[in-house]
């Protein structure tokens, strides 16, 4: 399936590494088709490498802006106008037919079956049913086609400032003409819907195939700590299941990537990193913990190891062979 493929937009670094999260999900549930992602000269070098080894093709293009301050204010998401970038994609002409994912979606089995489906092919908004959601949909490159959007991004405009009010205007007949191009919901599952009526998410949610973290809070404003699988800086939602599926991908196969690229370069990866400097912080009252800590951290040496230190003088008297250690060794087979 060469000519087809699943195409994602990374506009800044953050937004890259949600499509790394996104091409790994997309890898981990054996798709057959290219992994293609859009990015703007803004995306850092590193991240740039990285996304290389991950998708088949990465293509820089121009940013497009609505510049539509009215009604991005509306919604209070100024960050949407770069949204119209999105349009970039019907340039692929390459591809015969492509499923366009935002970079904030996580896809949680095989979704190669949407490539059965037609453009313009999408799940509804949860917002507004009668408007598709442009978080995952299909579509058929054409470069009349993206002619025809930016024509009518002229004439019309978009009645949300962002890229999904255009293609909803240009494809106006989603809503009526034929509803074989009507996703079903577990295509593009929005995570901050699922609480709203949450009967039908018990009910249906196990069956998600791709969730969808709308809203300005991404899985990228958290912290994450991979040893104690906890997130902070998060509200109780019923998505919280799913933010752990994220950032545990991204914790354990897009960080060590990251870390390659930028060697020693420092870099904010999201996830909590305790260091040596950071134990010694602890408060009063609190070294034994601090202890511990220090010990997990510290290289486990075999018993042979061990023997071979002692034999050459170089026992760890302040550390694992401390005489407080090995009293407490001594009373454990006492006992």
């Amino acid at each position: 399936m060469a000519d087809q493929a699943f195409v994602t937009l990374a506009t800044t670094d953050k937004y890259a590494r949600g499509a790394m999260v996104l091409g790994k999900s997309l890898r981990n549930h054996n798709t057959t088709r290219k992994l293609v992602v859009l990015i703007c000269s803004q995306v850092s070098q590193p991240c740039r490498s990285v996304l290389m080894k991950i998708f088949d093709e990465v293509r820089v293009v121009d940013v497009l802006d609505s510049g539509d301050t009215a009604h991005l204010a509306m919604m209070k998401r100024p960050d949407l106008g770069v949204t119209f970038t999105k349009l970039h994609c019907w340039n692929l002409t390459n591809y015969s037919k492509c499923v366009f994912m935002d970079a904030d979606t996580l896809v949680l089995s095989n979704i190669d079956d949407l490539f059965d489906r037609e453009e313009l092919s999408a799940a509804p908004d949860p917002g507004w049913p009668d408007c598709f959601n442009t978080g995952v949909f299909v579509f058929r490159p054409s470069v009349q086609t993206f002619k025809q959007l930016l024509h009518y991004c002229t004439e019309h405009g978009s009645f949300d400032g962002g890229d999904q009010g255009v293609l909803n205007g240009y494809f106006s007949d989603w809503a009526t003409a034929d509803i074989s191009k009507h996703l079903p919901f577990i295509y593009n599952l929005s995570s901050i819907a699922v609480y709203t009526y949450l009967p039908a998410f018990k009910h249906y949610g196990s069956n998600a195939k791709v969730v969808h973290f709308l809203g300005q809070t991404k899985p990228w404003s958290y912290t994450f700590d991979p040893r104690t699988k906890q997130l902070s800086g998060q509200e109780a939602t019923a998505h919280h299941t799913f933010l752990l599926d994220w950032w545990t991908l991204y914790s354990s196969a897009v960080v060590p990537m990251l870390q390659e690229q930028y060697v020693d370069q420092p870099f904010d990866s999201g996830c909590v990193e305790f260091q040596y400097s950071d134990i010694m912080t602890f408060e009063s009252g609190k070294e034994e913990v601090a202890a511990s800590y220090a010990q997990a951290l510290e290289p486990q040496l075999s018993s042979e190891e061990r023997k071979q230190k002692w034999e050459q003088g170089q026992a760890d008297y302040m550390g694992t062979d401390s005489f407080d250690n090995i009293k407490r060794k001594l009373d454990s087979f006492l006992k």
